[in-house]
């Protein structure tokens, strides 16, 4: 029966068996899902490695059936820079929300970015920090409220929110840069299409990918599923908005 249902549903074959860990809602389950599914298509389960750093990003070990390899806070790019340099035939990704990646690991990605180093970044940004209970974020848009901005980000006093993937663009080693969401089955789809795109990249020797997912944090966010799909479509979207933002 449970193979019936695999086939049916489409159960990624590198997407392990382990019971989530994520709150009701999160958006990194949809993720994980893709990023199974398209190395699986892919057929290059033995030569991936990816990496998770601190955060509900670095869990990502436990649903995936390939070699993981874990990083400290803010520093993926740089272990996965030391995979691929030592092993350049290995399709080498990283998977980071937005506090590891633009907040302690900004200097990381920016350095890799001015590199060219042909690694992966998956990059999923909820606008808040997940794990270490719902603070402000690098990516925490205008008037967003959190548990470190009460009255919502004042970016007067606080700054304004870092557009990740727009930066990066710039760097010339930089080839492939899109921004996507989990927002609706077609947003899925898409995204899919895009997390490909970017190893496919990999794959033909060519620079740095960033593929930023939108996603949603019920918990932090204190809403509930269906209102914090609603609150990304009317709120971060508009400020991240969503497509290629730089091409090969």
């Amino acid at each position: 029966m449970e193979e019936q249902f695999e086939k049916l549903a489409g159960y990624p074959k590198l997407r392990t068996k382990m019971g989530t860990h994520y709150c009701p809602g999160c958006s990194h389950g949809i993720i994980h899902n893709l990023i199974a599914d398209v190395l699986g298509e892919l057929d290059i389960r033995d030569r991936t490695v990816g990496v998770g750093p601190v955060g509900c990003s670095g869990r990502i070990f436990r649903y995936l059936d390939i070699d993981v390899v874990s990083a400290s806070h803010g520093r993926a790019p740089a272990v996965a820079t030391g995979i691929k340099r030592e092993l350049p035939d290995r399709l080498v990704f990283t998977y980071q929300g937005d506090g590891d990646l633009l907040a302690i690991g900004i200097s990381e990605i920016l350095h890799a970015a001015a590199r060219g180093e042909k690694i992966t970044v998956i990059f999923v940004n909820n606008a808040v920090y997940g794990m270490t209970g719902g603070q402000m974020a690098p990516t925490t848009i205008s008037g967003q409220r959190t548990s470190t901005s009460h009255q919502g980000r004042n970016t007067i006093e606080m700054g304004f929110p870092i557009k990740g993937a727009e930066l990066l663009s710039s760097f010339p080693g930089v080839s492939f840069i899109t921004r996507v969401a989990v927002n609706h089955p077609g947003n899925v789809r898409k995204t899919r299409q895009k997390i490909r795109q970017a190893f496919l990249n990999q794959l033909f020797h060519r620079g740095l990918s960033l593929v930023e997912i939108l996603g949603i944090c019920p918990t932090n966010w204190g809403l509930n599923i269906e209102d914090s799909y609603k609150w990304l479509k009317e709120n971060l979207i508009p400020y991240y908005p969503l497509g290629d933002i730089k091409t090969p």
